[in-house]
């Protein structure tokens, strides 16, 4: 199908494509079809110009353009359907925040934050989660909040599994407060963190008192969250992370 062919809609989106100058073909293509979508032109469910129409409006060769689409393909912004119909062809997908959960994981353990400043990110999202969950006080949202303090409480002497249960606690509750990207930032950033705290947790020579001290003020955030008390769980939420960061030192020159 030509571009003279293409539905009305399309051959209007058309009409605004640019090539980009880039150092890799497929890249100009992928920086092409962002720009319309973040300009609007290209929502949820529309669907892209046939291959040859793209590359011949970005004066690329057909490969680039296929290659371009596999990649946003594979990051859950564009999905393919084979055959005909209205269901063939390349159209805009929503991300799954799963998969914006992944790219920002990816992109902190790459970007060398100090982690003094991811711990400021933290207290900002998790101190606003934390009101969100305490005013839903939902609690079927707060059951996996509930089963991580238990698998905390379980874990022991296991500085692993109590890790594992520990972010646990903090991500169900960022998804209990029921703000998708806080959620999915906090998830983020806190799974980032997993290896380096679970490094710091294995250098504690009394790990049963930090332990203890850590499970009291998970208790005490998730008491104030299940009382309604948002501005109370806010408030412990920012004392705990401060406070972890404070009694782990080594991770005062890790950088994330």
């Amino acid at each position: 199908m030509s571009i003279d062919e293409s539905p009305p809609d399309v051959r209007a989106a058309m009409q605004d494509w640019q090539p980009v100058a880039r150092s890799r073909t497929y890249e100009m293509v992928i920086d092409a079809i962002e720009a319309q979508i973040l300009a609007g032109s290209l929502g949820v469910g529309d669907p892209l110009p046939a291959e040859r129409d793209l590359a011949a409006k970005l004066q690329v060769s057909r490969p680039a353009v296929r290659e371009a689409l596999r990649v946003l393909d594979s990051q859950g912004v564009l999905r393919s359907g084979v055959g005909s119909g209205a269901g063939a062809g390349t159209f805009v997908a929503a991300m799954p925040a799963e998969a914006l959960t992944h790219f920002l994981r990816l992109h902190l353990a790459l970007s060398n934050f100090e982690f003094r400043d991811v711990v400021d990110a933290r207290v900002t999202l998790e101190s606003s989660s934390v009101e969100l969950a305490a005013l839903a006080n939902d609690p079927e949202r707060l059951a996996p909040v509930h089963a991580a303090m238990a698998a905390m409480d379980a874990a022991g002497e296991d500085r692993a599994a109590f890790n594992d249960a520990d972010t646990a606690f903090h991500t169900a509750i960022a998804e209990a407060g029921g703000n998708r990207l806080v959620a999915a930032m906090t998830v983020a950033i806190r799974n980032a963190q997993r290896q380096a705290i679970l490094a710091a947790f294995n250098d504690v020579e009394d790990w049963a008192a930090i332990r203890d001290v850590l499970m009291r003020e998970h208790r005490a955030i998730l008491d104030a969250i299940t009382a309604g008390d948002g501005k109370g769980a806010a408030a412990l939420s920012a004392e705990h992370i401060r406070g972890a960061y404070e009694r782990l030192p080594t991770l005062h020159d890790y950088r994330l």
